[in-house]
């Protein structure tokens, strides 16, 4: 879906009308009238202020344009439900909400989430845990929370 589609869906969602939008993102209805119809598309600060009105990432707000993916553990985030928040409620779509919660990181370590996805990850064709934290290793070095 574009931003347009995405903004007049999440608005006629919400029981909200042109009018109501503007005035709680602090615009005029013609704003919201041109972002609906294709022609302008909200700035920043007003995409901040929309997010949180409809509880939806930014992401999701512009049609899901990039594909997320957790800086720490590496997992696809598929919806806004995956997404850390920060402590004031807003979206950060660089992480997981197991990995970041509310400000802070819950493996203060490489090694402690190394540790916790051996304990925890499937291992179908019984590799020794030597093996499995090398290859566990190489991938989230290449996340950008784990890069030296």
């Amino acid at each position: 879906m574009e931003i347009k589609e995405v903004l007049k869906s999440l608005r006629e969602r919400n029981g909200l009308t042109q009018d109501q939008l503007a005035e709680r993102v602090l615009v005029t209805r013609q704003a919201v009238s041109r972002w609906e119809t294709g022609e302008t598309q909200p700035n920043t600060d007003t995409l901040k202020l929309l997010s949180r009105e409809f509880g939806v990432s930014i992401n999701t707000l512009l049609g899901a344009p990039r594909k997320l993916v957790c800086q720490c553990c590496g997992m696809p985030l598929t919806e806004d439900g995956m997404l850390s928040r920060e402590p004031d409620g807003s979206f950060n779509e660089d992480y997981c909400k197991w990995c970041y919660t509310d400000g802070h990181f819950v493996y203060q370590s490489k090694d402690a989430l190394l540790d916790f996805l051996l304990a925890h990850t499937p291992n179908p064709d019984n590799q020794p845990a030597a093996e499995r934290r090398v290859l566990y290793d190489s991938c989230l070095s290449q996340l950008a929370h784990w890069k030296n």
